[in-house]
């Protein structure tokens, strides 16, 4: 039987560390995005097909009925479901083909994240959740979303490569 010491573990080691580097460098993608300079937020990746933003909402971001513009719901549950499907494919880059939002609650200003999962797919289309939680916990808009695979190499991309 092949242990740690004879090299047993090492594809499984091999296979995490990748992936974890793959996840750094998602999250390096999106920090990078000229977008995010209006929005900003932070990626974190948090397991194979899972993704979290995290971001303040603040007056900037209000309708003329004092709560925040759809722009901003949408923006962060795409880039939640987007980079939760992403960080299962480690070549392409995904592109939104549609996406669905429901709106439950207001939000008002302060501390918002946005959770992302992988549902389904694997192979060209993938489909993903997301949920916008306010500071108590609380669910304010959800969204479903497909996405498909894109001829653009990730290892092209300002920012995935460190650059």
């Amino acid at each position: 039987m092949a242990g740690p010491e004879s090299g047993g573990h090492k594809p499984a080691k091999q296979a995490e560390a990748g992936a974890l580097a793959h996840y750094r460098a998602l999250e390096r993608l999106y920090a990078a995005a000229s977008i995010n300079r209006f929005f900003p937020s932070r990626l974190s990746i948090t397991g194979d097909g899972r993704a979290r933003i995290d971001f303040d909402v603040t007056q900037d971001y209000f309708h003329a009925a004092g709560a925040a513009h759809g722009t901003l719901y949408f923006k962060m549950l795409d880039d939640a479901a987007f980079y939760a499907c992403n960080a299962l494919v480690t070549d392409r880059f995904l592109l939104t083909t549609a996406f669905n939002l429901h709106f439950t609650a207001p939000v008002r200003a302060g501390p918002v994240h946005a959770e992302g999962h992988w549902v389904s797919g694997r192979r060209r289309v993938f489909v993903g959740e997301s949920r916008l939680v306010d500071s108590d916990g609380e669910e304010i808009a959800r969204g479903t979303g497909t996405f498909m695979r894109s001829h653009i190499p990730l290892s092209g991309l300002d920012g995935y490569a460190g650059t």
